[in-house]
């Protein structure tokens, strides 16, 4: 037997004005055949776990290239058609293959192309055939399109938002696909479009035990794997939008009745599965009164992981006004700044302009002197088991408020994001992070006060407001009963 694993993956804001390139992925990862680290990365860690696993049954790997951008505006279209005929190419030079396994985002969107996912998978079709078992895992910040499902044999998503199952729903689909290519189970994918969209996260209720009941379901004869599509509001797609995935052993009726009624359950509970997001006067009010430190306040839409800059000043210059010291921020994209400071150098003082350049609601730049207290080149922070590039980085400080800077644009995943730079976290009464909720699994573990502030952008948070052009179906929050339609 014979696998071949790739990976090309970045979730796409099609409301960002930044574009995303070769670069985009080269500057954040990319990994030609055979030089995937031995740590996992969010959507390659399919190559990780084929890696411990297919060698072991004797079967032969095949490994493509793997690679992630940063999530960001609409890809280049020769950037995406160079990543997928690369990968197209490896897979034709490593035929007959027996199974194909891909790590994917899902919410990738080119220039051309509305669904970057379902035309890779297409292609890959044509090239192995029928019968030859493709498989994929996903992100659940996706789009399901019935191009994929028809397809793919397997889909298998992250069911933890914060993603800190990834490894395990790598696992999920390798084991799967083995048991396929064995002709142990026929796989069968049967969904149900719940029509909405919302922030789903899943380290409170109620999706904390949505999420277990669906693990609890997976142990029913013939279900094989249950999956939440969350959707990406910011991409603006004929498919955006929550949905459920049931793959069974060869029941579809099982699988398509499963779906509809966990979607259903799932719709019920729009408008209920958010923490509570306070304005930026009243959240930064919540955090100087609170007696836990540090506090960590959620910059929850100036989150680069959702394809904006993360370079806002808002929260920075109320911070300012309001006189808050022993206060931290990580991190404010800005690389004309950190060039500025890495020429300056450590212990310097200058007067530096940052932030605030992507677009006209991020704040406006701070003008003010500062001194450089750390710079590091190749600075990284850890998500789990996987190292998240910040590019060159510096920490600097204006008026009792230290700041990270840096070159390669990343969201906060964990306090190793300040001890990196030269900061402690457990000492600062503050911890501002850009982050919906990413951040929580690691954060939550130094603090016992989280506060979420919803600065109103850059994200385009608002689908009541968004003006979607390609949405093709009515969907919650938009229309208050899509399912009476």
């Amino acid at each position: 037997m014979k696998v071949f694993v790739a990976s090309i993956a970045t979730e796409t804001n099609t409301f960002s004005p930044i574009p995303t390139d070769i670069s985009s992925f080269k500057e954040s990862f990319y990994a030609l055949p055979g030089e995937h680290p031995d740590t996992p990365t969010l959507c390659s860690a399919t190559h990780i776990v084929c890696r411990q696993k297919i060698p072991k049954l004797g079967w032969e790997l095949v490994e493509g290239t793997a690679t992630w951008a940063e999530p960001a505006g609409l890809v280049n279209r020769n950037t995406y058609e160079g990543l997928r005929d690369e990968v197209l190419q490896q897979l034709k030079e490593a035929m007959p293959v027996d199974g194909v396994i891909l790590g994917l985002h899902g919410a990738m969107v080119a220039q051309g192309y509305d669904d970057c996912e379902g035309d890779l998978l297409s292609n890959i079709r044509q090239i192995v055939g029928p019968n030859v078992v493709v498989s994929a895992e996903l992100d659940p910040h996706s789009h399901l399109t019935a191009k994929r499902v028809k397809n793919a044999d397997i889909l298998v998503a992250f069911k933890e938002f914060p993603h800190t199952d990834f490894v395990e729903r790598a696992e999920e689909v390798v084991d799967l696909t083995i048991q396929a290519m064995r002709g142990e189970i026929r796989p069968v994918i049967s969904t149900f479009d719940c029509r909405m969209i919302e922030v789903l996260p899943t380290s409170i209720e109620p999706m904390r035990s949505f999420v277990d009941k669906m693990i609890s379901l997976e142990k029913q004869g013939g279900v094989l794997s249950i999956s939440a599509i969350h959707g990406f509001m910011a991409g603006d797609v004929p498919e955006m939008g929550t949905q459920m995935i049931v793959v069974t052993d060869d029941q579809a009726v099982l699988g398509s009745k499963l779906a509809a009624e966990l979607g259903m359950e799932l719709f019920s509970f729009r408008g209920k599965t958010r923490p509570r997001f306070f304005n930026p006067d009243e959240g930064l009010r919540e955090a100087m009164a609170s007696h836990s430190k540090p506090v960590v306040v959620a910059d929850v839409w100036d989150n680069p992981g959702g394809g904006v800059a993360g370079d806002s000043t808002i929260l920075l210059k109320k911070l300012l006004a309001l006189g808050v010291d022993n206060a931290a921020i990580g991190s404010i994209w800005d690389p004309v700044a950190v060039r500025f400071c890495l020429a300056a150098g450590e212990g310097a003082n200058l007067t530096l302009r940052f932030g605030g350049k992507s677009c006209n609601t991020a704040g406006g730049p701070v003008d003010a002197l500062v001194k450089v207290k750390r710079t590091v080149r190749k600075a990284m922070q850890s998500f789990g088991d996987s190292m998240v590039p910040l590019g060159d980085a510096v920490c600097i400080e204006l008026n009792g408020i230290e700041v990270i800077l840096n070159s390669n644009r990343a969201q906060a995943f964990s306090p190793d994001l300040f001890s990196n730079m030269g900061i402690d976290p457990l000492s600062k009464s503050m911890l501002i992070v850009k982050s919906t909720n990413h951040f929580y699994g690691a954060f939550s573990k130094i603090t016992d006060t989280i506060v979420y502030i919803d600065c109103g952008a850059p994200y385009p948070s608002d689908p009541k407001t968004n003006k979607y052009k390609k949405l093709i179906r009515p969907i919650w929050p938009i229309v208050e009963n899509p399912h009476d339609i």
